[in-house]
C-alpha cells in the first residue's frame, strides 16, 4: 500500500471532525492496469452526527471506510489524506495504527456471522479488544463486557456473555457487533450496512440503538447503506458516490426530497415505497379473477417438525393453511425464524412434513414419490436468494440455464439451446452471455440468470425465495420489473417470499403473515398492508422505514407509541453501565464526567 499524504493533518472542512476525508484518492494496481476507485473526495463527520454514504456497489464506499482503518492491500495507491480523531492515517506505522483502530474508530460489519469468531464466547472477544488496548483485564475486562451487553439491550447479560454466537439470533449478534465496536469508545464508528441481513423490527431496533449512541455519547457515525429508508430515518447529512466521486451532498431532507444530481434522482426513483402499491417500477401485476381461477397451490394444516438429537423435535411449521391460484402472486412475509423458506421447501418436497396436505395442481405431494414427484416438480421453478450460491460456479450460464430442460430430457439439442436463446431475450440479458461464467456477470445479472432457469421449463407454479435483498435498489428495480412482465406473460402462480414489505407492496395479489410458524394474518394487499388488523403485522409495518425523512420521522414517533401502548420498552442506549463505570473510575466533577464521557469503558485513572 502506498500512501502520499498532502499536507499535515487538518480538519479545515469540519474543524472539530472526528472523521475528516481530504480529498482522498484511491487506485489499485492490477495486472490489467489500474483501478481509480475513489476520484478526490471529500467527506467528513462531526461528533454526534450520522453521515450516509450511499451509493451502488462498486461505487467506491467501501474502499472510503477502509481506508480510515488502515487496512486497503499492498496494490492501494493512496492520495490525499484521512484524519480519525486528529491522527492522519497516512502518517501512522502499523503499531500506531493498531491503538487507534479500536480506541478512536471502530468498525460494525453488515453480516455478523462473519465478523465474530464462531469458537469463542462472546465475553472472551468483547475483552479482547479492552485487553489489547489497556483498558481493562481479566475480572474488570469481563464486568464491563456485562454491561457492554446490557447497554446494546441484550437481556441476560450475564448469561449470554457466556454464550456462542450461533446461541444468538441474528439482531442479538449484531447488537454484540455494536457492543465490540464500543468497547474501546471510538471517536467515530463506521456501519458497513449494518442492517441489511435483518429483518425490519430487528433493524428498527438496532437504528434506535445506533441513533441513542450518537445522541447520548457524542460518537460520530459514517453509515455505509444503499437502503434509502435507512438513510431517511438515521442520517443528518448524505453524501451520493457514484464510479468514485461524490456526486451530491446534503443535509437528509435536501438530498432525499429534492435531489439535484441525475445519479440521485434514478435511485430515490428505484426505491419501492410502502402504500404506493403495484406499478411502482412501471409495470402492474394482471389483476385475478377468484372466481374462476383454479388453484395452483393448496396447503392444508401443514406441520413441519426439525428433529433434534436427544431432545424434543423443534416445531417450525404449525398448522398453516393457505393457497395460490394461477396468475397470481401471493406475498409471503415474517421475520426470520418465522417459517417461511421452510415452507417454501416443504412445497418442493425438500422437506419431510409432518402432518398436513400440499396439493399441487390437484395432486396430494405428500403422497408422490418417484416418478410421480419428478413430474410435478417439473411444474415448479425455484428463484433463491443468493444467485452466486445457487449457480454452479463451473458450468456456462448456457449450461445453467439448459440443465433443467437436460434432466426432464425435453426437447432436441438445437431445442434447448434455442430455448435458452429465448429466455435469455425474455430477462433482457445480451446473447453474448451464453458462454460467460457467473463469476463474469454482476449481482442483478445473476439473478437475472436465476430467474430464465426457473422459467425453462415453463412452470405453472414459481416459488422465490428473498430473490432480491442481496441486490442494489436500482438492481432491484429492474428485476421487480422485469419479474411483474414475465409473470403477465406467462401466466405462472408465484410464492414470494419476502420481509420487504415495500417490495411486497408493489407485487402481490394476496399477502399471508406468519409468526413462530403460525400464519396471524392473511388476505388482499390492501386488507394486510392497508389495514392491518393483528397486532404483529401493525408492528412490522410500523418497523419499515420511508425514503423520507419526515414521513419516515413521524413513522417513528407512530412506532415508539405502538409499542408503549402493548407494554414494551422503546430501544435506547442503557447508561446504568457508563455511570457505574464513571463512580470507579473516580469522576466526581461535572467538567471531568463531560471529559470521561469520551472514554466509558477506560480505566486509565483520574
Amino acid at each position: 500500500m502506498t500512501v502520499t499524504p498532502t499536507s499535515t493533518p487538518s480538519t479545515a472542512e469540519g474543524h472539530n471532525a472526528v472523521l475528516d476525508f481530504q480529498n482522498l484518492d484511491v487506485r489499485f494496481r492490477t495486472e490489467f492496469g489500474s483501478v481509480h476507485a475513489v476520484k478526490g473526495i471529500n467527506l467528513h463527520v462531526n461528533p454526534g452526527e450520522v453521515v450516509a454514504l450511499v451509493g451502488e456497489s462498486g461505487s467506491g464506499k467501501s474502499v472510503t471506510a477502509t481506508t480510515a482503518l488502515g487496512l486497503l492491500p499492498k496494490n492501494a495507491n493512496i492520495g490525499g489524506e484521512t484524519v480519525v480523531g486528529g491522527e492522519s492515517i497516512g502518517y501512522l506505522d502499523l503499531r500506531q495504527l493498531r491503538q487507534v483502530r479500536g480506541n478512536k474508530v471502530a468498525m460494525v460489519f453488515q453480516e455478523p456471522m462473519t465478523a465474530l469468531n464462531p469458537v469463542l464466547k462472546i465475553g472472551d472477544q468483547l475483552i479482547e479488544g479492552m485487553e489489547l488496548h489497556g483498558i481493562a483485564y481479566g475480572r474488570e475486562a469481563w464486568n464491563n463486557a456485562i454491561e457492554l451487553l446490557a447497554a446494546v439491550g441484550i437481556p441476560e447479560p450475564e448469561r449470554r456473555v457466556s454464550q456462542y454466537p450461533h446461541e444468538l439470533s441474528g439482531g442479538m449478534r449484531q447488537r454484540v457487533v455494536i457492543a465490540m465496536a464500543l468497547a474501546c469508545h471510538p471517536d467515530v464508528i463506521i456501519a458497513d450496512e449494518p442492517t441489511t441481513a435483518l429483518d425490519v423490527t430487528v433493524q428498527a431496533d438496532i437504528l434506535d440503538l445506533l441513533r441513542s449512541l450518537k445522541d447520548r455519547l457524542q460518537t460520530g457515525i459514517l453509515l455505509i447503506t444503499h437502503n434509502m429508508g435507512v438513510v431517511a430515518d438515521m442520517a443528518d447529512r448524505v453524501a451520493v458516490m457514484f464510479k468514485g466521486e461524490i456526486v451530491e451532498s446534503g443535509s437528509s431532507e435536501e438530498v432525499l426530497l429534492n435531489p439535484q444530481h441525475t445519479y440521485t434522482k434514478r435511485l430515490l426513483d428505484a426505491v419501492p415505497h410502502l402504500g404506493e402499491g403495484h406499478g411502482q417500477f412501471g409495470y402492474r401485476p394482471n389483476p385475478v379473477d377468484e372466481s374462476e381461477t383454479t388453484k395452483a397451490l393448496e396447503i392444508r394444516n401443514l406441520v413441519v417438525d426439525y428433529k433434534r438429537q436427544g431432545k424434543k423435535p423443534f416445531r417450525a411449521v404449525n398448522d398453516v393453511s393457505f393457497d395460490v391460484r394461477r396468475g397470481e402472486i401471493v406475498g409471503l412475509v415474517g421475520e426470520s425464524g418465522s417459517g417461511k423458506s421452510t415452507i417454501g421447501r416443504a412445497l418442493l418436497g425438500l422437506i419431510p412434513s409432518a402432518a398436513g396436505e400440499i396439493q399441487l395442481f390437484g395432486e396430494d405431494l405428500l403422497g408422490l414419490y418417484g416418478t410421480e414427484l419428478k413430474d410435478v416438480r417439473k411444474r415448479i421453478g425455484v428463484i433463491f436468494q443468493d444467485p452466486a450460491a445457487s449457480l454452479n460456479p463451473r458450468l456456462p450460464i448456457g449450461d445453467v440455464i439448459r440443465e433443467p430442460l437436460e434432466v426432464h430430457n425435453e426437447g432436441s439439442k438445437q431445442s434447448r439451446i434455442d430455448r435458452v436463446h429465448e429466455l435469455l431475450d425474455a430477462v433482457k440479458l445480451p446473447r453474448s452471455v451464453y458462454n460467460r461464467y457467473p463469476h463474469e456477470l454482476s449481482g442483478g445479472q445473476r439473478q437475472r440468470v436465476s430467474v430464465a432457469r426457473a422459467l425453462s421449463l415453463s412452470p405453472d407454479l414459481l416459488v422465490a425465495d428473498e430473490p432480491t435483498s442481496a441486490l442494489d435498489v436500482s438492481v432491484q428495480a429492474a428485476v421487480l420489473a422485469m419479474f411483474t412482465e414475465l409473470q403477465n406473460e406467462f401466466g405462472f402462480a408465484c410464492l414470494f417470499i419476502s420481509h420487504d414489505l415495500a417490495v411486497i407492496d408493489s407485487l402481490a395479489h394476496r399477502v399471508v403473515v406468519l409468526q413462530y410458524g403460525e400464519v396471524v394474518e392473511q388476505g388482499t394487499r390492501e386488507e394486510v398492508l392497508l389495514n392491518p388488523r393483528e397486532e404483529y403485522t401493525q408492528r412490522l409495518l410500523a418497523a419499515a422505514p420511508v425514503p423520507d425523512p419526515i414521513e419516515q420521522a413521524r413513522r417513528r414517533e407512530e412506532r415508539h407509541a405502538l409499542l408503549r401502548s402493548l407494554g414494551e420498552e422503546v430501544v435506547e442506549l442503557d447508561t446504568t453501565g457508563f455511570e457505574a463505570s464513571l463512580k470507579r473510575a473516580g469522576v466526581e466533577t461535572e467538567a471531568s464526567r463531560n471529559e470521561a464521557a469520551r472514554s466509558i469503558f477506560r480505566r486509565s485513572g483520574k
